[in-house]
């Protein structure tokens, strides 16, 4: 069942069709019969979702509108907003993932009829994962609950149970959805749909969040070991804890100021695991909801350049063992919430700022951290691992004192290197190898035999000076040039075979002539005719897929990305595909190989798979990059340049004679990629020999 009331905006008819936004602009100036908005605003109208899919299907723009998309579209024109919706999203998908067969036996009710019956069942379902407050509407079994991340939400109480069985009146405009997101679940499974659905939102908002990576919150997860009690107390989207492996009788505590993501984290937990969850609404500095609990492990990425934390009303706050911090030190209140909350022994890791390591105002905490020995490694991480991803953040591991000796040394570790090219991300495993490896053997011996460049145990009474700068680059001594002169021999050998290469590859000069005037198609008509399918790229799958990004594309580069963990299904590449990017404002189309076939396709980008008998790739891919070409296809109405691939056009040839042209496209890309391989290996050179000079492994002469 389709809710005739569910709007979508311009940029969802653009996901729809898999088109980009000027197209839909397009359409609407073009096309008389094109729906009216019946919302939003001038500048940012909405449209009704069935209107909208009976016209693209009339004009051949849509075939049928999938499943996933007419759910997501449900969702986000909720008339309580995107986040209520999912939240009676959650819910039901809870009920279909514990007691199937109930909302089999409601799910044949009425509308009305369904919205009455389904608190009672859900309240049910809710108790033994969540507690008995659980079953009751917050303020009260008769009381409207506010939905949450609006307006009328107000301030919950502190401590307040994170989710609360909704009333009748609040489910009914959402019982369409319901049913939609039970359809999808029956195909995808109960977790993979909230996934899907809250991993779409995610990305669909994401100045709204500040999201822990999945890979990050793996490597966190992975250094503080295994465990039976976690917690959480800053949990945002729940991405830390749903990263803790799996173990009998586990128990989750999650806290956030925010109750719309502690809801939605502790309903993501519930469906990921069969752990107790115990997620609490509350600013956790100044309101700790389990200020008792004392767990095995706690994991944390809190908010960073808090001033307004609650300085002035925690000044005798009996979790400041170590000392008061300064206003300016937010983070240090974090750390040593974390360390009150764990148990004799237990592992706390924490995701900090790198100006944390070596502020002058949180010396003295860092000092008595470390003669206490409840602070054991300071790691730093590549750029790019995190939001703000200008920034090499640092990964704090701590342990509760007991009743054994404190450490004589700290672990210092700095993974910097392997921070990948452009906006690629870091290469996760090699970070996790080294950290994890570094990690493991001091922990086992409290020692770590020096590793240049990357990792070493310092004295604690080295690091108790004026500054107390616990900066890993600081302390480690620089990586050592691999066989010095011999090695910058080897390249310089390679960029000498490669400019060779250059030259042998460079195009003739073309003989002068008139520009040809062929009969034209657009790729639009293409892929309405059958010749090629168009795609684009997702915003989530299957975790440790090699990601292709647009970065990729234009640099030639083998796939570096990654795209926020989910089990909604990705666009994987072929070979023969043609990969466009539709952002940036350049001409670039790249020929899918064997060694980049697989990968998964990243976001901003368009593919396009050409049928054989029909089409030559290289003789699309050549013509696409016409600078001509791109221009009239590309939007100019925002502050970034957008290409409609649709609009891209390309001469009607036979086969042979694209072939012809295909030919002479691929040697032009040989030779583009030769004079990439130069320039890196001249890059290369220049760095290595300044190094060498510079160390003494390289004489002047």
């Amino acid at each position: 069942m389709q809710d005739n009331a569910t709007e979508v905006t311009a940029a969802g008819i653009a996901r729809m069709a898999g088109v980009g936004r000027a197209a839909v602009s397009n359409w609407r100036r073009r096309h008389a019969d094109f729906p009216k908005p019946v919302g939003g605003t001038e500048t940012s109208p909405s449209f009704a979702l069935m209107e909208v899919e009976g016209w693209l299907r009339k004009q051949g723009k849509l075939a049928e509108v999938p499943l996933r998309e007419r759910v997501w579209q449900q969702l986000a024109g909720h008339p309580e907003g995107p986040v209520a919706a999912l939240t009676h999203a959650g819910f039901v998908l809870l009920l279909i993932h514990d007691r199937p067969t109930v909302w089999l036996e409601l799910s044949a009710d009425p509308d009305e009829r369904l919205a009455e019956r389904l608190p009672t069942a859900l309240a049910a379902v809710l108790a033994p994962r969540f507690g008995k407050s659980a079953q009751e509407p917050a303020g009260g079994a008769h009381a409207r609950v506010p939905h949450a991340g609006t307006a009328e939400a107000g301030t919950p109480d502190a401590g307040a149970c994170a989710v609360h069985a909704p009333t009748d009146e609040q489910l009914l405009p959402s019982v369409p959805l319901l049913r939609g997101v039970a359809e999808l679940a029956a195909d995808l499974g109960a977790r993979q749909t909230f996934e899907f659905l809250l991993g779409r939102h995610l990305d669909a908002n994401p100045r709204q969040y500040t999201l822990t990576p999945a890979e990050l919150a793996r490597l966190m997860a992975e250094l503080a070991g295994p465990a039976r009690t976690v917690v959480d107390p800053a949990c945002g989207t729940g991405a830390l804890l749903r990263a803790v492996a799996p173990s009998a009788g586990q128990e989750f505590y999650a806290q956030d100021s925010s109750a719309a993501l502690a809801a939605l984290t502790s309903l993501r937990l519930a469906l990921h695991s069969r752990a107790a969850v115990h997620g609490a609404v509350g600013d956790t500095l100044r309101a700790d909801a389990h200020p008792e609990l004392r767990a095995d492990v706690v994991l944390c990425h809190p908010p960073f350049n808090e001033r307004n934390w609650g300085h002035d009303e925690l000044a005798y706050d009996a979790r400041w063992e170590y000392g008061f911090p300064p206003r300016t030190e937010s983070e240090l209140a974090w750390v040593q919430h974390a360390l009150a909350r764990l148990s004799e022994g237990g592992t706390a890791v924490v995701l900090m700022p790198p100006a944390s390591a070596s502020r002058r105002s949180g010396r003295r905490i860092r000092a008595d951290l470390l003669r206490r020995g409840a602070l054991r490694a300071v790691i730093a991480l590549p750029v790019g691992a995190a939001p703000p991803n200008n920034i090499a953040l640092h990964l704090w591991v701590l342990r509760r004192p007991g009743t054994a000796p404190s450490r004589a040394e700290v672990l210092l570790a700095d993974t910097g290197q392997y921070a990948g090219e452009g906006r690629g991300g870091p290469d996760w495993e090699a970070v996790r190898e080294a950290a994890l490896g570094a990690w493991r053997t001091y922990d086992r011996t409290g020692a770590l035999d020096e590793r240049p460049g990357l990792a070493r145990t310092v004295p604690v009474v080295e690091l108790l000076d004026d500054d107390v700068d616990l900066a890993p680059a600081r302390h480690l001594p620089p990586p050592a040039v691999a066989d010095g002169a011999e090695a910058l021999a080897s390249v310089r050998a390679r960029l000498d075979e490669t400019l060779r290469l250059t030259t042998r590859l460079t195009p003739q000069p073309a003989a002068s002539a008139q520009p040809v005037r062929w009969p034209l198609t657009t790729v639009g008509e293409l892929a309405r005719g059958g010749a090629l399918t168009l795609r684009t790229g997702g915003s989530g799958g299957p975790a440790r897929v090699p990601v292709l990004t647009d970065h990729d594309v234009l640099a030639g580069a083998a796939p570096s990305g990654t795209l926020p963990e989910s089990d909604e299904e990705a666009v994987l590449t072929e070979p023969g595909d043609i990969v466009v990017p539709v952002l940036g404002g350049g001409a670039m189309a790249r020929v899918i190989d064997e060694a980049t076939g697989g990968a998964a396709l990243g976001r901003n980008l368009v593919l396009l798979r050409p049928d054989p008998a029909a089409l030559d790739p290289w003789f699309l891919a050549g013509f696409l990059r016409g600078t001509a070409n791109t221009r009239q296809a590309s939007s100019y109405a925002s502050t970034a340049t957008r290409l409609d691939v649709r609009r891209l056009q390309l001469p009607r040839l036979p086969l042979d004679e694209q072939r012809r042209y295909g030919a002479r496209f691929r040697a032009l890309d040989e030779f583009e990629r030769a004079l990439r391989h130069a320039s890196r290996l001249g890059d290369q050179l220049v760095r290595g020999m300044y190094d060498g000079l510079a160390d003494g492994t390289v004489a002047p002469d």
